[in-house]
């Protein structure tokens, strides 16, 4: 087992288990994933990227896959229809990499009409065949993440998953949801608990899982090693150590925008504490961004709306991406934005 996967655990009894930043497109870019852990994200993964467009050297698709010495396992994940294109994308990046995680969960039309992402599980033999192929391609370990089946027929899951450990994948994830479902309904977290049963290699919950309530429902109903957070940390980043503190994994002063703000922090409102908590969140991203892969502007305005969603006054944000002269001059509007309202 690789020293940046614990072993299966045994009942969850209220300990600590890791949090992970799911791969997320146009969301979990370098200095996005720096700041999750940053905000007490355990584990983070890269955005997914098409195999075949790495194995063709393609800039933008090679953009994603960039790191920083501080982003610890360092986890790419990648898709693909092609199990050659899979292998050697894998084999192209194993010399940097931690861990090669592959995506069989996506259920958006572009991956799946090329019969990837989740319209794999549709194909479990040639699922299976691909993932051999990549383990005995790489010397790192070897992880996957996919949904509940197809949804045209009986959930498969299960089957999957054991047929994956015996070829040597080393951790599974799970959405609790299947292809046809995409994000509707509600996540099976049963059926989760019935994979995690039937492997002896530690299985991670995906789906529905936004707040400490919810982490402690899926963790009891699932007893999975870790759990997964996706949509729910689209700017809000800080759910991380928000969650650890309900769940009395960390202490609310150990939250770095609390330090920041420690003068002042308990005298704030409820809403001056959000305006307080996505300030530092953003000056945070500006300032790992500066450091990694310089201010990009597309992804800041992106971050923008989102870290700014649900705030009084948010409208302002997209009026201001057309005023501003420079990605600078954006950046600080923002924060003058945030720091207005504290």
């Amino acid at each position: 087992m690789s020293e940046f996967i614990e072993d299966k655990p045994g009942p969850w009894e209220g300990e600590p288990r890791p949090l992970f930043l799911a791969p997320m497109s146009g969301v979990t870019d370098l200095p996005y994933r720096l700041l999750a852990k940053q905000c007490g994200a355990d584990v983070t993964i890269t955005e997914f990227t098409n195999s075949t467009a790495l194995t063709r050297e393609a800039a933008v698709s090679w953009r994603k896959m960039e790191s920083h010495e501080t982003e610890v396992p360092f986890i790419p994940q990648i898709f693909g229809g092609d199990a050659k294109d899979m292998a050697t994308a894998a084999e192209m990046l194993a010399p940097s990499a931690d861990l090669i995680d592959l995506n069989f969960g996506c259920p958006a039309p572009k991956v799946t009409k090329i019969c990837a992402g989740a319209a794999l599980m549709g194909e479990p033999d040639n699922l299976v065949s691909m993932v051999e192929g990549i383990v005995n391609t790489v010397d790192i370990p070897v992880t996957a993440k996919m949904r509940l089946g197809t949804g045209a027929k009986q959930h498969n899951a299960i089957e999957i998953c054991q047929r994956l450990e015996e070829v040597g994948t080393q951790r599974l994830c799970v959405h609790g949801r299947t292809l046809s479902q995409r994000y509707s309904g509600e996540a099976d977290w049963n059926y989760i608990r019935k994979v995690v049963d039937s492997v002896d290699v530690p299985v991670i919950a995906n789906g529905d899982v936004v707040d400490a309530k919810s982490a402690t429902e899926c963790l009891k109903t699932t007893n999975a090693a870790g759990l997964m957070v996706g949509r729910g940390a689209i700017g809000r980043p800080s759910m991380f150590g928000e969650m650890k503190v309900d769940l009395g994994w960390m202490k609310q002063e150990e939250l770095p925008w609390v330090i920041a703000n420690q003068e002042h922090w308990f005298e704030l409102d409820e809403i001056g504490k959000a305006f307080a908590t996505r300030k530092w969140c953003w000056d945070k991203y500006i300032q790992l961004s500066k450091q990694t892969t310089g201010i990009q502007g597309k992804w800041m305005q992106r971050h923008a709306v989102a870290f700014s969603k649900g705030l009084p006054g948010a409208k302002k944000v997209r009026g201001l991406m057309h005023v501003q002269p420079t990605p600078e001059d954006f950046a600080q509007s923002i924060s003058d934005f945030l720091v207005g309202n504290i």
